[in-house]
């Protein structure tokens, strides 16, 4: 196995642009010259906007690499898209990055779990969408990074400037509290974990503990799941719940749904990094 994985190059190349005929005959034809074996392809239309993920993978002595970029540059240029081609190294940890807004607690529990190796991934950046802030659990040298997102087309092209510039391999959303786009998405499909404070589908969007708790409902839990275009419907990696006490307040709630949050995110990050996950027609399924 070990021999398989050095013999084959491997590569992801995603496609952003607007709708138009052809694009995805164009690339494959491309890669087919160029002796590709393209292992997995998912493409989507939202509102007029085409976006394609591509996986493919190479003998190691049939890849060349110069000619792999040049073309799929001319190809970008010809359809007036954007071509993103990554070659990726199996053996190499996981680089992750953090997105956080106010509450600290999901990243601090990130960051330690991968400090003490739990989560076998290197976090190489974290980037909020508030000033600068200290992190119990920060390691030195991890560099924290401002991104204001009032205007979010300016702040998601910083956001993926760095990513790209990190050479993170995943996105972990740590309590971001901002939707991203269709676009964004793409570049990352099923490369977005997000923890939401409720037992997905019920209670959907922002102050989740609130409805289950103006809702009077009898279990309060939280979901982990892989970001998609519709908000909090991405596909489910992992939940947990508590049972609510006679009499329990809001404030109580929502402590006892921010520790299991962490543990949550940590248990669905450990799941995406040992490759048990396979997203099946929108449902996650352990391999």
């Amino acid at each position: 196995m070990g021999l398989a994985w050095v013999m084959k190059i491997h590569a992801t190349i995603t496609v952003i642009g607007r709708d138009q005929s052809g694009v995805v005959a164009q690339v494959t034809s491309f890669l087919f010259l160029q002796k590709a074996n393209i292992e997995a392809l998912e493409e989507k239309v939202t509102r007029g906007q085409f976006g394609m993920t591509l996986q493919a993978t190479w003998p190691a002595n049939e890849c060349t690499v110069p000619t792999i970029r040049a073309g799929l540059a001319g190809l970008a240029r010809s359809l007036g898209m954007e071509i993103k081609l990554r070659f990726l190294e199996p053996r190499r940890r996981q680089r992750l990055a953090l997105l956080v807004t106010r509450e600290t607690h999901c990243c601090e529990a990130v960051l330690a779990a991968c400090r003490s190796g739990e989560l076998k991934a290197d976090p190489v950046v974290v980037i909020g969408n508030h000033p600068a802030r200290k992190f119990r659990a920060h390691p030195p040298g991890l560099p924290y990074v401002h991104v204001p997102w009032n205007d979010r087309a300016k702040a998601e092209s910083r956001a993926l400037q760095l990513l790209e510039q990190h050479e993170v391999d995943f996105v972990v959303l740590a309590r971001f509290m901002k939707i991203l786009s269709p676009t964004f998405v793409w570049r990352y499909k099923n490369k977005i974990i997000n923890i939401h404070p409720s037992l997905l589908p019920s209670f959907p969007g922002p102050s989740a503990y609130r409805q289950a708790y103006e809702h009077g409902v009898k279990i309060v839990g939280v979901t982990a799941h892989f970001v998609s275009m519709h908000l909090d419907e991405g596909p489910i990696i992992a939940q947990a719940s508590f049972a609510l006490c006679p009499g329990m307040e809001l404030d109580e709630i929502i402590t006892g749904g921010q520790q299991l949050e962490a543990k949550v995110l940590v248990k669905a990050i450990k799941l995406y990094l040992t490759k048990r996950l396979d997203v099946y027609w929108g449902t996650v399924r352990e391999v």
